[in-house]
């Protein structure tokens, strides 16, 4: 859907516009009927689709969808931690503290809603999550973890791991991208260098 809004702007043919707007009806009604939301790639979908048709022609189907899909993330949101937990159940000790490289790019979803809403709970869980990512995810070589664990109750770092890569000590290359791409656009967001 980001790719047809891309599109949109750049030819303005209508066809693009239109085929995006489609996109965006379906993107709200999974929200509002919390159809496959619970995990942390909420930012992923809605800033590069319902956003972006806010954006870009004022609707405010996308700027209801957003802000919801903010919600649903900011939900995922562990004061204790510092994190926003990637994926599985908050409440399963188990799978509690999961914090991804991937998440940085979802935190732009945080920062919108903030300045939609004029709430500082969006951009305040945005920079803790990536004060943590930068602290724990990031290796002294600056290559990066794929996936790290944060005692929920403590808030001390526990450990690292990888769900994608080759071994958990080892640099998965796309979650490396996500993370020089994610700290960048968390640097816009904060201009925090």
């Amino acid at each position: 859907t980001g790719m047809l809004w891309l599109a949109w702007e750049l030819t303005g043919e209508v066809r693009y516009r239109l085929a995006a707007e489609r996109d965006v009806l379906s993107f709200a009604d999974r929200v509002e009927r919390r159809i496959n939301v619970d995990h942390h790639d909420l930012g992923f979908l809605y800033t590069l689709s319902a956003c972006a048709a806010h954006r870009l022609t004022g609707s405010e189907t996308g700027r209801v969808a957003g802000l919801d899909a903010a919600r649903l993330l900011l939900a995922r949101f562990d004061p204790v931690a510092g994190i926003i937990q990637a994926w599985g159940d908050m409440r399963d000790p188990a799978q509690r503290g999961r914090m991804i490289i991937d998440c940085n790019l979802n935190l732009p979803l945080l920062f919108w809603a903030g300045r939609e809403t004029l709430d500082p709970a969006f951009a305040a869980a945005a920079r803790r999550h990536l004060a943590q990512a930068a602290r724990l995810l990031v290796r002294p070589d600056a290559s990066t973890y794929h996936t790290y664990y944060v005692d929920t109750a403590t808030g001390q770092p526990r450990f690292g791991s990888t769900h994608q890569g080759h071994s958990d000590e080892s640099c998965w290359a796309r979650g490396q991208a996500w993370g020089i791409y994610g700290f960048a656009l968390g640097g816009l967001h904060t201009g925090d260098d």
